[in-house]
């Protein structure tokens, strides 16, 4: 239903999926989509920003992303890695990435 699609229309696919995933996490958390011409066709940059905050550039190819946004697993995985980034995002600076006790 969804496999394929043009470079906007899976861009457009991700930054909504990303957004709405990082808003479970925390609902102020925002996400940036880099579609621009040096990466037209080939790959998306993605950053999590929360408050001032803001996250490294994760780089998401758009060949990977047309080809398996259908399937669950993927998304699955991907859900669980933009969940995360916004986790960091939010934990003080200088505090363990461990579970609290």
């Amino acid at each position: 239903m969804f496999s394929g699609g043009s470079y906007s229309e899976v861009g457009r696919w991700l930054a909504n999926f990303l957004t709405s995933h990082a808003k479970r996490e925390n609902p102020r958390a925002e996400v940036t989509l880099d579609a621009s011409d040096e990466r037209e066709g080939r790959s998306y940059g993605v950053r999590f920003r929360l408050g001032r905050r803001l996250g490294s550039v994760i780089e998401i190819d758009y060949r990977d992303v047309a080809d398996h946004r259908e399937t669950l697993a993927w998304c699955r995985t991907l859900a669980d890695r933009a969940r995360r980034q916004v986790r960091e995002l939010a934990r003080p600076a200088g505090a363990s990435a461990g579970k609290p006790e």
